[in-house]
């Protein structure tokens, strides 16, 4: 009699346990475009379960274990949301879809300290692609909806300093760009143009690492809408001396 109430007890104690932990586990879900989709980033609910670039949480099996190996997420639609590889229900590769099958984003991981997600307009084109080292993002491209680029940032090793950034005009002409050429004192040649690709001003920017600002250092050149020199000033710490 004793050992058929320990087996009861223990069958029962079992099976609360399964139940709270089967709680934690989300249930299988369906999503909407609009559901899915953040206006702001585009499909990146799945962010949080990549840890090499700061995700920390972890997803689950319908048996309450940490997920491993591919899996699979819908639209409601039945079409294919998601298509991503779990290790202890953390992303190591991935990729999301639009609902009419087009990508969204992929993402891909080089080694534990390297990754890189691209990210896609709706019409096919390469809308962002990110580098991350360490967690954090060291060289970011984003392009318009033609393809032509809009910007270009790469930084150092350890994402303390800027070593190149450039912006575009949509017609692909350049817009601005700087580029250090002085690493011991953060300094850099810095230019802005006009959208007729013609030279709108040009001279040294400092990087205040106290400010976090670049300040214009050094002589300044300024031309008008032709390429003609209109003047030039010098500048101390951002100043106009």
């Amino acid at each position: 009699m004793k050992k058929h109430l320990y087996i009861l007890l223990f069958l029962g104690s079992q099976t609360a346990f399964s139940q709270r932990f089967a709680d934690q586990v989300p249930q299988t879900k369906k999503y909407t475009s609009e559901n899915a989709f953040d206006i702001n980033g585009g499909i990146k609910m799945y962010n949080r379960l990549i840890p090499n670039i700061g995700g920390d949480s972890v997803r689950y099996n319908k048996s309450g274990y940490n997920l491993q190996g591919w899996q699979e997420d819908y639209y409601s639609s039945g079409k294919v949301l998601h298509k991503g590889f779990y290790i202890d229900g953390q992303i190591k590769a991935f990729k999301n879809f639009y609902e009419d099958g087009q990508i969204e984003r992929n993402f891909t991981t080089t080694d534990p300290a390297r990754c890189a997600i691209d990210i896609y307009y709706p019409n096919g084109k390469v809308q962002k692609q990110i580098l991350y080292y360490n967690g954090k993002p060291q060289n970011e491209y984003t392009y318009f909806t033609n393809g032509n680029p809009e910007s270009i940032t790469e930084k150092d090793k350890e994402i303390q300093y800027i070593f190149k950034k450039n912006r575009y005009f949509e017609n692909g002409f350049i817009s601005s760009e700087m580029e250090l050429i002085d690493k011991k004192n953060k300094k850099y040649t810095a230019k802005e143009y006009y959208e007729n690709g013609k030279i709108k001003e040009e001279g040294v920017l400092t990087l205040n690492l106290e400010k976090k600002d670049y300040e214009k250092d050094g002589e300044w050149s300024y031309y008008d809408s032709n390429g003609i020199l209109i003047k030039k000033e010098k500048y101390k710490g951002g100043k106009l001396q």
